[in-house]
């Protein structure tokens, strides 16, 4: 027999997690894009990206984001709260995860 009330607590609870570490890996990034960080990725350093950009365009994308990073109205204190901010988003997001194996693997379970 099914334990349907146990199905809809295990589902929900999944929905909400993966929510959670969406949302917290997302607003990372948006705050370090606001505090000024690039995130570009050489093709030389990450081989499996899924679009490999051109050194032409590649250089016309870091040349776009420093234009926006300079024209960002945040001093340099509010800059380096979203950074900070930032890291602790992904931190979360990294907890959350460990958390969610550590719930899944039983010999974690001392």
């Amino acid at each position: 027999m099914i334990d349907w009330a146990a199905f809809l607590i295990v589902s929900t609870a999944s929905l909400v997690s993966a929510a959670l570490v969406v949302s917290l890996y997302s607003l990372g990034l948006r705050l370090l894009t606001t505090a000024g960080r690039i995130p570009l990725v050489e093709p030389y350093e990450f081989t499996g990206a899924i679009t490999v950009l051109s050194p032409k365009k590649a250089s016309k994308q870091v040349k776009r984001a420093r234009k926006a990073a300079a024209a960002n109205p945040l001093s340099d204190a509010q800059k380096r709260l979203a950074l900070y901010a930032g890291y602790v988003c992904f931190t979360l997001c990294a907890a959350a995860v460990l958390y969610g194996v550590y719930l899944i693997v039983p010999v974690l379970h001392i």
